[in-house]
């Protein structure tokens, strides 16, 4: 017997036909004498319904009833699922987040959990029922609802797995897998068996979209094994194998194998360039500091050479949805930093190759450089970390160089057409 959480994301939970399949995906797993838990997101769509009906009501909405009102769609679902589980012979209950509860901080519509109180469910579980938990929300210690922010349910089910001391969580999902790059791009691409957590992180904070960030480094940080499986197949059959993500220790030597783990790319960025910035101590500062407090994220940052005219160029990344609100906090810093143009570019993406291997293998930037640069395309700007690195290019070639890199680090599938 295992102690297991599955968590099934909003395609999983459209409508009550999807619910009743997904009912029986638990009863298979409850049929074994494990001990589950089950963390469910709203109905797709669901969410931007009840965020377009408090932006209407006042564009200037209370963030604290914006989170009651947009916790409601899983609310709906965890109450649907225990009654279809219900339905099909198997003892189910839903646990509300207040009445677990989980514990969060009070910044509404972006909380973070700070503990799970799982007493109650751990009874229930142990008695043979079945916990259904809305996943995205929490309770502050003023007793107001909460959530997570978007995608936060990937986060409630490894944080309900780490509470519950569960063996694993499998995040059900419309893709049966992490692929080594996006299929849709290249047809060759591999489902990955095993990910380390610090790949996965890599991969999601640069455009992996199969699991919420947080909810990989809370993963990382609680030692919990997830899954990322397939909710389409057949409900009363095994599903196929999906991808574990895991501590390094459990790959063990096979990290080394492989020295790129996956491609990825991110076209939800957005250049600036600050032109004639002073070139003196300190106004690199000035030009960070007010994004900072405005909590805008920068990511790439490039400064070119002065050579000798006392001033210099700085180029850097925001989140495209951030544009607006940057050019706007940078022009009222306009005076201060000292710039004379401020120039944006919407028309680039980034793309990033990642994997552990690169710890101890030269000539991976090198190699990615020359395969971009035999293509004609460009860099316009370079991040790199231990286990990454990404390179800012011109849109129209996004899919070109993931194609080109993803075969130039040996990730084509040899069966694959």
């Amino acid at each position: 017997m295992a102690r297991i959480v599955m968590k099934f994301g909003g395609t999983s939970m459209a409508g009550i036909e999807r619910i009743r399949v997904v009912a029986r995906q638990v009863r298979r797993e409850w049929k074994k004498g494990h001990q589950v838990a089950v963390v469910v997101s709203a109905m797709s769509g669901d969410t931007d319904r009840l965020v377009g009906f408090c932006r209407e009501a006042s564009p200037l909405y209370d963030p604290r009833e914006y989170d009651v009102v947009v916790a409601s769609g899983e609310q709906v679902t965890s109450g649907l699922l225990a009654i279809a589980l219900q339905a099909i012979g198997v003892p189910a209950r839903s646990w509300l987040g207040w009445q677990l509860p989980v514990r969060t901080s009070d910044a509404h519509a972006s909380a973070r959990i700070r503990g799970i109180d799982t007493a109650a469910m751990d009874a229930s579980l142990a008695a043979g029922e079945v916990a259904v938990v809305p996943g995205f929300q929490g309770l502050t210690d003023e007793g107001r609802v909460t959530t997570l922010g978007r995608g936060g349910s990937d986060t409630s089910a490894v944080a309900v797995a780490a509470a519950m001391k569960a063996d694993r969580c499998d995040i059900y999902t419309d893709v049966d897998g992490v692929y080594t790059t996006d299929p849709r791009i290249v047809p060759r691409a591999r489902k990955i068996g095993r990910i380390t957590y610090e790949e996965m992180l890599e991969l999601a904070s640069v455009g992996a979209k199969v699991l919420q960030t947080r909810s990989v480094g809370l993963a990382m940080k609680e030692r919990v094994r997830v899954q990322v499986l397939s909710s389409f197949g057949d409900p009363d059959e095994e599903p196929a194998p999906g991808t574990f993500v895991v501590s390094e220790e459990e790959i063990g030597d096979q990290m080394e194998d492989q020295l790129i783990t996956g491609i990825a790319y991110d076209r939800n960025e957005a250049k600036i360039t600050l032109t004639a910035v002073p070139d003196k101590p300190g106004a690199v500062a000035g030009i960070f500091a007010p994004l900072a407090d405005a909590s805008i994220n920068v990511d790439m940052i490039v400064q070119n050479v002065a050579h000798g005219t006392g001033s210099t160029d700085v180029t850097f990344t925001v989140p495209a949805a951030e544009l607006t609100r940057a050019l706007d906090v940078l022009e009222r810093a306009k005076e201060t930093i000292g710039f004379a143009t401020l120039v944006p570019d919407t028309e680039v993406c980034k793309v990033s190759v990642v994997g552990v291997g690169m710890r101890s293998h030269a000539g991976v930037a090198a190699t990615m450089f020359d395969v971009l640069a035999g293509r004609g395309i460009n860099i316009l700007a370079i991040t790199t970390s231990e286990i990454k690195v990404s390179v800012l290019i011109h849109q129209d070639y996004t899919e070109l160089a993931v194609r080109v890199l993803h075969t130039a680090y040996g990730l084509d599938a040899e069966d694959a057409a």
